[in-house]
């Protein structure tokens, strides 16, 4: 696993594997551990918003997920190994979890979405032991943090939004007897059902996004299609001025 610079923002870049031993060696350590996902949308987030910037850079794994930090990454010399998608590789977390015999919490998304998630996730990996569930439109954050802390829970599943949900993540973990904090964005619409994902071919052809804004076009016709204008903008300008920062030294983690 290497740590690389994508503009300004830390890239963690690894496997599907890879990340999933670092998980079980930090849990092994006691470690508490914060993982986030970056794609376009999240890059032009971390352009404007300061605060989610260093938080992303403070990560233990920020994962590459979709074709637009693929193609960024040509452009910054980054070696990707495989794209990290979130809505992919979180399942793979939960099998690791049923594997491990730890305890999952989702919190997050609309009311009903995270019960019935909890309730599709369980058949689709069976033995999968989630202890709880809560939705994101919560009055008393102190009931919440208790409500989890209660449950004695080891993974918490955050689907909260860009950047809410790293922020949350970020100022909660401490109260937290959880491991590991996953900022997971749409992925519990996705496992509920709520919302349909995108047929394998179109996922295989990197084309997910599309058929994202086919299904919301009045919810991510700004993120799509300005945002990705913004976001070759903001690759340009750093490819163009700041080699320094985009060119930073690799650093081997084990």
């Amino acid at each position: 696993m290497n740590i690389e610079y994508f503009g300004n923002v830390k890239l963690t870049v690894t496997t599907k594997k890879e990340a999933l031993t670092i998980i079980e060696k930090r849990i092994k350590q006691k470690q508490k551990t914060q993982i986030f996902f970056l794609n376009a949308h999240c890059f032009n987030v971390a352009q404007k918003d300061t605060l989610y910037r260093n938080i992303l850079n403070k990560a233990d794994l920020v994962l590459n997920d979709g074709i637009g930090v693929e193609i960024g990454s040509k452009l910054f010399k980054i070696k990707l190994k495989e794209n990290m998608n979130g809505t992919d590789f979180t399942p793979e977390v939960l099998k690791f979890a049923r594997d491990k015999n730890l305890r999952v919490f989702l919190f997050g998304s609309y009311p009903g979405v995270a019960e019935k998630a909890a309730e599709k996730l369980k058949k689709q990996i069976p033995n999968l032991k989630i202890v709880g569930y809560l939705h994101g439109y919560f009055d008393n954050l102190n009931s919440v943090i208790e409500l989890i802390n209660k449950s004695n829970s080891d993974l918490l599943i955050v689907a909260l939004g860009v950047p809410l949900q790293e922020k949350w993540i970020a100022s909660n973990l401490d109260k937290l007897n959880v491991k590991v904090a996953i900022g997971v964005g749409a992925f519990l619409d996705f496992a509920s059902q709520r919302v349909k994902r995108a047929p394998l071919w179109v996922r295989k052809i990197k084309m997910e996004w599309v058929y994202r804004l086919m299904l919301e076009p009045k919810r991510l016709w700004k993120r799509y299609l300005i945002g990705n204008v913004v976001f070759f903008y903001h690759i340009f300008k750093f490819y163009g001025s700041s080699p320094k920062v985009v060119l930073a030294p690799v650093m081997k983690v084990c």
